[in-house]
C-alpha cells in the first residue's frame, strides 16, 4: 500500500509543478471552459427535472441556481 501512495503522492506534485507554470491566460481560459463546462452541466439537470421547460426558462433556472451558488460562496 506505500507504494501507491508514494506514487499518488509523486502525480499530485507533477500536477502541482504543470499548474504553477501554466501560463496566466491559459489559466484564464481553463476557467472559462470549466465555467461553461458547468453550466452544460445545470441545464441538462434541470431539463431533466423539468422536461417541459423551454430554453429560455432552463436558461432562467441556471441563472437562479448560479446566484444562490454565488451566495452560498460569498456570504457567512
Amino acid at each position: 500500500m506505500q507504494t501507491i501512495q508514494i506514487l499518488a503522492d509523486e502525480i499530485e506534485r507533477e500536477r502541482i509543478s504543470r499548474a504553477r507554470n501554466t501560463p496566466p491566460a491559459e489559466k484564464f481560459l481553463v476557467g472559462i471552459r470549466l465555467f461553461e463546462s458547468s453550466c452544460r452541466l445545470i441545464a441538462a439537470g434541470v431539463r431533466q427535472q423539468f422536461p417541459d421547460a423551454d430554453e429560455s426558462q432552463v436558461a432562467e433556472i441556471v441563472r437562479q441556481r448560479l446566484e444562490i451558488a454565488r451566495r452560498l460562496e460569498t456570504d457567512p
